[in-house]
């Protein structure tokens, strides 16, 4: 897959789900490309519709994501989801399918590999093709993230922009960080 934007790249936006039993908290959050800084934050919460089923992932997330992204006053131009995107057995995890709906560049984000091997380069590779990138980080080498293609981005460029949105010491790119941390704050949620 090919890059499919053109312009300088200056907010990016990351969305994670938590629950509560079977509330979904979703928070969505904007930062600046250059300094990582929050510009928005929104959070919502809702009925969790589908069970946790391995593999299908979006039934349980993809509704609960759309309306925190609903809620966003400010534009971005690249979206981080907490999930597999083409590194998944069927080759469209929740971060292709919120990209497709959204028409937005997408990167799936995981922190668990689902299916493939991962090569001595950092590659990995699924029934012969290569559908993600491995990022460990360095003082802790069992601590890893999986970078996948969503939809209108090529690897190259999500594994590139992930480590530029990823602060020194950290492993989670910062939109997804600070998305992670604003939805497990289940006493703030609209």
């Amino acid at each position: 897959m090919n890059d499919d934007f053109d312009r300088e790249i200056e907010f990016v936006c990351g969305v994670d789900v938590s629950y509560q039993q079977e509330i979904a908290h979703c928070s969505a959050v904007i930062v600046k490309k250059k300094t990582l800084e929050a510009v928005e934050v929104v959070r919502s919460k809702s009925i969790a519709k589908f069970p946790y089923v391995p593999g299908l992932f979006m039934l349980r997330e993809s509704n609960p994501i759309r309306h925190a992204l609903k809620l966003l006053k400010n534009p971005f131009q690249i979206l981080l989801i907490d999930g597999h995107g083409m590194l998944h057995p069927r080759r469209c995890g929740l971060a292709c399918y919120i990209g497709v709906i959204t028409n937005k560049p997408t990167i799936g984000v995981a922190k668990s590999l689902l299916c493939g091997t991962l090569q001595s380069d950092g590659f990995v590779k699924y029934n012969e093709e290569i559908l993600g990138y491995a990022i460990k980080r360095d003082t802790k080498p069992r601590k890893t993230i999986y970078v996948s293609i969503g939809h209108r981005i090529s690897l190259p460029t999500a594994v590139k922009m992930v480590r530029a949105l990823t602060k020194t010491g950290e492993l989670i790119p910062e939109p997804l960080r600070v998305a992670d941390i604003k939805s497990k704050d289940h006493g703030n949620g609209e």
